[in-house]
């Protein structure tokens, strides 16, 4: 069943090409998402599905007798209003029933003989016990506990980033939509959070169109990417891993494209040169292919292959030591007696709740925010790079050029040569005519790569950084983590990406509140994987040991031989799974030989998952009939 069909869709920006053209659907049970780097029409091809903005042509066409359920990345709430409020008032069945409802009792219990409000109590009395609507309130306010919203007098204006998505996601439940439309669902999410939403996709039957830059999001949920590359579409079966691959493929292929392209390019100059300013019909024909030619030999820019580096300062023995730090605010403790010593070349990831005090933590070591007791001494050399959660201020009416430029003309780069500040916005995916357009032009995500590149640029060696990750396209995290697999000098990451976190550190400070700060040794993945774990054996040693009544033991009869019938099935079983097994390689094979041809692609990927369906079914079958044969 069809629910999204987006046909011949196109849309300028001045005169910019966002894209053109855009031609794609999404079926009941699809899980896709959507990728893109920064600025090239992303969030507005997702406006305009969404139907919060219009295209120049073609149109974005949803199913209407579906439900569709919107999680902004920026929500928006009455402001004045509770979260309990905001969610009532919602665009759910269950908040339009209950609304209905309440207005009409009021009604009947104002005017008793009133027969409209008889007739409409009486209509939605079996709604009311259908949606157990009738402590809606409580289920509500039970779903807030769990997203640890608890204070249900706050206004919405009061709560944080994290605190308003979750709320939204609150919303976005008890609409039980048929379609979700999710922008950037992971921004503001710790990653508590962030792995309860993977689970709630993940579910059977849930169909979603998502936009986010979280890479194990994307590969542990999503069955379909559609990325938007230079105006065009392309769609990639699978999670995040088969993409990179199918990719690459791509790339590959349209690269061998663009050399044979330029070769017979330089031929067909020749003969343009050399004809007479008199054309007949036959040399106008071959002069418009030239033009097609003249593009397509166009060299193709591999995004996220660019080296970015420079020369840090000097990095002494002493680095930063921590000794018995507290720090409280009221009755909320943030640290309490914290030591540590951090070394040379460390690489420390910070994670925790939101509102486990991280980013006070970061200012601590900074020095913007003083500690209650203990002390913090940093090594003399130290110079810190911070970038934060909010970003940096950058000058509305200066170029990007400028705003480089006015931190330093040069840089100078590991190996002692010198790069221009044009060179390094190069490197940083400032690509084409970007370097001169002013700051007000830029996206949100460009105006953080910016951010963040000004602070690079200050030659730190000791880099700390706050949630680095958020509204940067997957390209330019590559070219950051590139640079900062590199880099020489300490780094703090503070970060709900677990992808981020798990390349680039090497131990964790793990915030669980209440003040306490535990060090962990190893990446992320490795953490979660012990506490898990731990939680597993807790659970089990929770359960209550019963204990069975004694029973007398029997003699137990010995297990029944197969009979004749079951001895053909067996053998026509395991001729099956031979079978199964030659033509699910044959289909892999046709997969990876597909390239960019998405058709071969589907086709083969579907006959993948129908010969694994069949061998799982079967295969249970045959070991059931082998033990039955020992």
């Amino acid at each position: 069943m069809n629910y999204l069909s987006v046909e011949n869709l196109s849309k300028r920006l001045g005169s910019r090409v966002l894209f053109e053209n855009l031609r794609f659907g999404i079926e009941k049970g699809d899980k896709t998402a959507l990728i893109a780097r920064n600025g090239s029409g992303k969030s507005t091809l997702f406006r305009i599905i969404a139907g919060l903005d219009a295209p120049d042509t073609g149109q974005a066409v949803i199913r209407k007798d579906i439900k569709v359920g919107i999680l902004h990345q920026e929500p928006s709430f009455e402001e004045d209003k509770t979260a309990l409020e905001n969610i009532l008032q919602g665009d759910s069945k269950a908040a339009e029933v209950l609304r209905a409802y309440e207005y009409w009792h009021e009604q009947l219990e104002q005017h008793p003989d009133h027969a409209e409000a008889q007739a409409k109590v009486h209509e939605l009395l079996p709604q009311m016990d259908a949606l157990e609507l009738w402590d809606l309130e409580a289920r509500i306010t039970r779903i807030l506990s769990r997203f640890r919203i608890h204070d249900l007098g706050k206004k919405m204006k009061a709560h944080s980033g994290g605190q308003r998505k979750r709320v939204a996601l609150c919303r976005l439940i008890l609409e039980e939509p048929d379609l979700i439309l999710l922008d950037e669902p992971t921004n503001h999410l710790d990653i508590e959070m962030t792995e309860w939403l993977e689970e709630w996709l993940s579910e059977s039957g849930r169909t979603f169109l998502l936009v986010t830059h979280d890479r194990y999001f994307l590969d542990h949920i999503c069955t379909r990417i559609i990325e938007l590359d230079q105006q065009n579409l392309y769609s990639y079966p699978g999670n995040y891993s088969l993409y990179l691959e199918k990719k690459a493929e791509r790339m590959h292929a349209d690269q061998l494209s663009v050399e044979k392209a330029a070769n017979l390019y330089r031929k067909e100059l020749d003969w343009m040169r050399r004809q007479p300013k008199a054309r007949t019909t036959k040399s106008k024909a071959r002069i418009d292919a030239f033009d097609v030619l003249k593009d397509k030999s166009r060299p193709i820019e591999e995004s996220g292959k660019v080296e970015l580096g420079m020369k840090m300062s000097r990095l002494g023995n002493k680095i930063l030591e921590m000794d018995q730090v507290s720090k409280c605010y009221g009755e909320k403790v943030i640290l309490e007696d914290f030591s540590y010593t951090f070394r040379r070349g460390e690489r420390t990831g910070i994670t925790g709740p939101n509102g486990a005090g991280k980013s006070t933590f970061l200012n601590l070591i900074l020095g913007l925010t003083q500690a209650d007791k203990g002390s913090i001494s940093t090594g003399e050399t130290i110079v810190y790079g911070h970038y934060s959660q909010e970003g940096i201020q950058l000058p509305e009416d200066k170029r990007v050029i400028e705003v480089v430029q006015d931190i330093a003309e040069y840089i100078e780069m590991p190996d002692g040569t010198q790069a221009t500040a044009l060179q390094w916005l190069r490197k940083f995916l400032f690509t084409g005519d970007m370097p001169y357009a002013p700051v007000s032009k830029l996206s949100g995500g460009e105006r953080r790569r910016l951010a963040l590149l000004t602070v690079l640029m200050k030659r730190p060696n000791f880099l700390i950084l706050d949630e680095p990750t958020n509204d940067l396209d997957l390209d330019t995290l590559s070219v950051l983590e590139d640079f900062l697999l590199g880099f020489q000098g300490c780094l703090l990451i503070v970060s709900h990406d677990r992808y981020f976190l798990d390349k680039l550190t090497e131990q964790l400070l793990v915030f669980e509140g209440n003040g306490i700060v535990t060090p962990w040794n190893g990446t992320y993945s490795d953490f979660r994987a012990e506490k898990r774990l731990e939680e597993k054996e807790k659970k089990k040693a929770e359960r209550p040991i019963l204990t069975e009544p004694k029973i007398e033991s029997k003699p137990v009869p010995p297990k029944s031989k197969l009979s004749y019938k079951e001895t053909k099935e067996l053998e026509t079983l395991e001729q099956r799974i031979q079978e199964l097994e030659t033509l699910k390689q044959i289909a892999e094979s046709s997969l990876m030989e597909a390239g960019s041809d998405f058709t071969r692609l589907d086709e083969a990927s579907s006959k993948i998952k129908m010969y694994q369906e069949e061998l799982d079914l079967i295969t249970e079958r045959w070991m059931a009939l082998e033990e039955k044969k020992e």
